[in-house]
């Protein structure tokens, strides 16, 4: 048999003792310690929890004066028992501060009762500390000698949010006890889960002295909604009884999902009753994160110890986080109590008459109160619960953990902290967390049920199995919805595309959806309303949804909430099409617009005036009279549209011109042969209408479908409510459009695109769709306002809409519109505008107009004498009228003029230079090769050949003498 070893037991046995000698000689060193008296107001007796503070406190006052002995004061314990009760904790508190003149009391345990206790202690400034009124409504700001050594409630809203927000709920329910620590915390909560989409659709309250069967009833209550996640902030005792009766009913099985605040977690998990957790496997919950340290874990035992020394009856108290916060707390005002001095502990009694017999007129004020206050303030050390000190009064709030109930405890899933978010475990030392609101943040999770599926979050209500879905019924336009009743069975039947649509979205859905469709109609069959007040309907719950050709609008989403759209967008005009190519004489004017038109006549014009004032000069085509000249131009101009054109060119700057013109005109010419071509023998379907203000001027009638919201946008365009025709069917729209807008018809209808789509595939022929488009949403499906099955069916509408399936259910419902063109696609026109040839007609003008230049700056160099000949001091007419004498005259140094000048005295004319001339051949038809030719005149004045070549030499040399001693005088001068 092995033996203990002794000295460890020796070290176990004298540890207790070395502790007391210390401490009784530390006391024995200053026997002359000031006491300082400091009430205690908790509920004791039948209250564990007050037991567990009221020894955390003791033994905190033990270990601070052994570890600091030299201290000058020492608190002294005034306890008083509240009562569990309100008036109880003011009469304890009261008795404190008169009586005993504490200069500061330790407690109350709850947030009620702290209420009239704060205001008795800002009364006599005598400084209240709380480690256990978690309240947000007893914020500190509201009394400056309140200080809160616990949690604020509102501290653990934001981790609750962030967790709902990890599994994707998006309703949640908060059940909260009817008093001020359930109100409390209730707008903080619904803030914090409104700032990340989660709904908040009903709060339960739940009455402090509320009996079981009130809480079942509350229970059905909360069974009959949608909703299925449930945050429970009440007191331990209340919640234990909570989750009893919501297991007794069903109300903990697959599908639900409980949290528990921090109140309840802390409770129920610190000390864990086999008979309560029972009920609660699956739940959730959040409670402040304590570091592990050894001082903790040493803190723990010695509790153990003595606790169950003081209470040997008690042997399942287990310490909480409320026992940790009172041991910090009085550390912290033991230490304050030395630090504010030894002096000033008594009370400035108050100023009264005598005869004043109530407590509160005669309550005195602290003289040390305002000197505590600052030194609890700035007061700061490393306490169990970690770094402890004060900010405006106010502990900062701690890291949360997340625990899962499983068996007879809590399993840890997860931490939140306010920088990091949601984390899966908290490592400060090498702070290699990341905030995260996913999944990914935190571990996985058992719900009720015993499963490890997330819950989705809401379920069809127990009392209603199926969801009773609004349609809407319609005279026309069967294919969208029809609503038809067998003869036979009498039994009503809903079909129609946007009826296949949402049959195809819920079995999209990851989870069954049991729905029935309930026409919106009267007992007699017909119409129960408009589609405003179907959608209406849902709002006042007569119908949990509504699927049809609803269109997504603004108004209506005020108070129902859609679906993302499944259709396209937007309201088009529909007008009649007809063939505009009348076959009739002037329709060799269509090609080409006005403007063209009038731009190519004026640059035939100006081409055919350039080209004259090149050409006039030294061109024989372009002289003769004014007439002749004129004519001669402009039929050169015009005729170059056909290449008819005989004239010569002779000047490099009239032939440049005239290249560059060729050009142009033959893409013009080109372009209006094939227009004209295609007006000729293509049938031109134009529409009546192409602009909606035409309609409007002109006071046309136009059409709607009944029912719809189009009619807004008409009325907002500016038409006369008198001028709007309504139709039912496509059928009633085609014979409105074939009467025509004078006979009782129309001249253009307006509607979605889905109609206009349906309506062109029956009539695509003789109907078109014309632009503008006024944007609109398309279908949706209406669901209440705030719903949580909305994102899903969002979900599964991408997901249908973007595979081949939604193609599909269109082929089935609306034919395929192969055969029949696109009717979105705007009308092409055969007409040519001048926007598609200005840049040739610049080119062919800056040209022209750069070849005038020239031609006028070397007209001026070249004839500058016969220009200087006129007097300088002549009146400006007379000047233009000798520049314009000179400009008409032949140019006579030009070979081409010479040429001409020498067919005047001869009769026959030169041969231009790479240019065949007729006068040239003249010399051939003159004379003959053969003399014996009976055309050969023999007369003695006719020259011969030989004699008329040897001439023709003669003159040639006299020429270039002549020119060549023209520019030497040029040179000299």
């Amino acid at each position: 048999m092995r033996k203990t070893p002794f000295k460890p037991v020796l070290s176990f046995l004298l540890f207790p003792c070395l502790n007391i000698l210390f401490i009784e000689i530390g006391m024995a060193q200053n026997t002359t310690f000031i006491p300082v008296n400091v009430g205690m107001a908790l509920d004791l007796g039948s209250d564990l929890d007050g037991e567990i503070a009221l020894s955390c406190i003791n033994m905190a006052l033990s270990d601070f004066y052994a570890t600091h002995g030299g201290y000058e004061t020492r608190v002294v314990l005034a306890i008083r028992d509240s009562k569990k009760d309100v008036v109880g904790a003011a009469a304890a508190a009261l008795d404190l501060i008169k009586n005993v003149e504490v200069q500061a009391i330790l407690g109350p345990s709850t947030s009620m009762q702290a209420n009239l206790v704060i205001e008795l202690g800002e009364k006599a400034q005598v400084p209240i500390i709380s480690f256990s009124a978690s309240s947000p409504s007893l914020a500190s700001i509201r009394s400056p000698y309140f200080f809160r050594a616990t949690n604020d409630d509102s501290a653990q809203v934001n981790a609750i949010s962030a967790l709902v927000q990890s599994f994707g709920w998006r309703e949640a329910v908060p059940i909260y006890i009817d008093n001020e620590y359930g109100e409390g915390v209730i707008p903080y909560l619904t803030d914090a889960l409104q700032a990340v989409d989660v709904r908040v659709p009903y709060r339960s309250v739940i009455s402090p002295s509320a009996t079981d069967a009130q809480i079942v009833a509350e229970l059905y209550k909360l069974m009959t909604m949608q909703a299925r996640v449930f945050i429970v902030h009440l007191f331990p005792y209340l919640g234990a009884r909570l989750f009893a009766k919501a297991k007794e009913i069903g109300m903990m099985s697959e599908g639900y999902v409980w949290i528990m605040t921090d109140g309840l977690t802390a409770k129920f998990l610190s000390s864990p009753n086999p008979s309560v957790t029972d009920t609660m496997q699956g739940i959730l919950g959040i409670k402040p994160y304590v570091p592990r340290t050894k001082e903790l874990e040493n803190f723990r035992a010695r509790w153990k110890r003595k606790f169950l020394q003081d209470n040997p009856n008690s042997i399942d108290a287990e310490l909480n986080i409320y026992g940790l916060w009172a041991y910090d707390a009085t550390k912290a005002l033991a230490m304050a109590v030395d630090k504010a001095g030894a002096t000033n502990f008594g009370f400035q009694k108050a100023n009264v008459a005598s005869s004043s017999s109530t407590d509160l007129a005669t309550l005195g004020i602290s003289l040390n109160g305002p000197n505590l206050l600052q030194a609890l303030s700035n007061t700061s050390f490393k306490g169990l619960t970690g770094d402890y000190h004060f900010i405006d009064r106010q502990l900062q709030p701690p890291a949360f953990q997340i625990v899962n109930v499983i068996g007879n405890g809590g399993r840890e899933i997860g931490f939140w902290t306010p920088a990091k978010g949601l984390v899966k475990q908290l490592d400060p030392g090498i702070n290699k967390t990341t905030n995260s609101t996913s999944m990914s943040g935190i571990s996985a999770a058992f719900f009720p049920g015993d499963t490890t599926v997330i819950p989705k979050g809401w379920e069809i209500p127990t009392n209603e199995k199926k969801l009773k879905i609004g349609v809407p019924l319609k005279d026309g336009f069967s294919e969208f919805v029809a609503v038809t009743t067998d003869p036979i069975s009498n039994a009503t039947k809903v079909t129609g595309y946007c009826i296949e649509v949402f049959d195809a979205v819920v079995k999209a859905l990851p989870y069954a959806l049991p729905y029935e469709y309930i026409p919106y109609v009267n007992p007699d069959g017909k119409p129960a309303g408009t589609y405003d007040d179907l959608a209406y309907q849902v709002y006042l719950k007569n119908y949990d949804a509504v699927v049809g050709d609803m269109t997504i609008v603004f108004n209506r989403s005020l108070y129902i909430d859609y679906t993302l759209p499944y259709t396209e967008s937007g309201v088009n005009m529909i007008v009649p099409i007809a063939d505009n190519n009348s076959k009739n004489a002037w329709v060799f004017m269509k090609p080409l617009t006005w403007d063209l038109w009038v731009s190519t006549f004026v640059l035939f014009v100006f081409i055919g005036f350039v080209v004259w004032v090149l050409e006039h000069r030294v061109n024989e085509d372009f002289r003769g009279s004014a007439s002749d000249q004129a004519g001669a131009s402009f039929w050169f101009s015009f005729s170059t549209m056909v290449f008819a054109q005989r004239e010569r060119v002779v000047s490099n700057l009239a032939r440049a011109v005239v290249i560059i013109w060729f050009f142009v005109v033959l893409v013009v010419s080109q372009s209006y042969t094939a227009s004209l071509t295609s007006l000729l023998t293509v049938q031109q379907l134009q529409p009546t209408v192409t602009d909606v203000h035409d309609l409007i001027m002109k006071g046309e009638y136009v059409g709607y479908l009944k029912g719809s919201f189009v009619i807004g946008i008409l009325l907002g365009l500016g038409f006369d409510k008198s001028k709007l025709r309504v139709y039912n069917s496509p059928e009633e729209c085609h014979e409105l459009f074939s009467k025509g807008s004078g006979n009782g018809g129309i001249a253009a209808a307006f509607d979605e695109v889905p109609y206009t789509k349906l309506f062109l595939s029956k009539y695509c022929s003789q109907y078109t769709m014309i632009d503008p488009t006024f944007q609109t949403a398309g279908f949706g499906f209406v669901f209440p306002k705030g719903s949580s099955i909305v994102p899903d069916i969002s979900r599964a509408i991408l997901n249908v809409t973007e595979g081949d399936q939604m193609k599909q259910i269109e082929d089935a419902w609306f034919g395929k519109r192969g055969s029949c063109p696109d009717s979105s696609s705007s009308v092409s026109s055969n007409t040519l505008s001048l926007k598609s040839f200005w840049g040739l007609f610049l080119i062919a003008g800056l040209a022209a107009f750069l070849a005038l230049i020239i031609f006028f700056v070397m007209f001026v160099y070249r004839e500058r004498r016969e220009l200087s000949h006129s007097d300088p001091t002549a009146p400006i007419w007379d000047r233009t009228k000798n520049f314009f004498r000179v400009f008409i005259q032949r140019d006579s140094m030009s070979l081409n003029s010479r040429q001409m000048e020498l067919t005047d005295r001869n009769g026959i004319s030169l041969p231009t230079i790479g240019v065949p001339s007729p006068s040239a051949c003249s010399i051939h038809a003159q004379f003959p090769e053969d003399p014996s030719s009976t055309d050969y005149d023999s007369s003695p004045d006719r020259q011969t050949p030989q004699e008329v070549v040897l001439n023709i030499d003669q003159l040639t040399d006299q020429n270039q003498e002549r020119t060549t001693a023209l520019e030497i005088d040029r040179e000299n001068n």
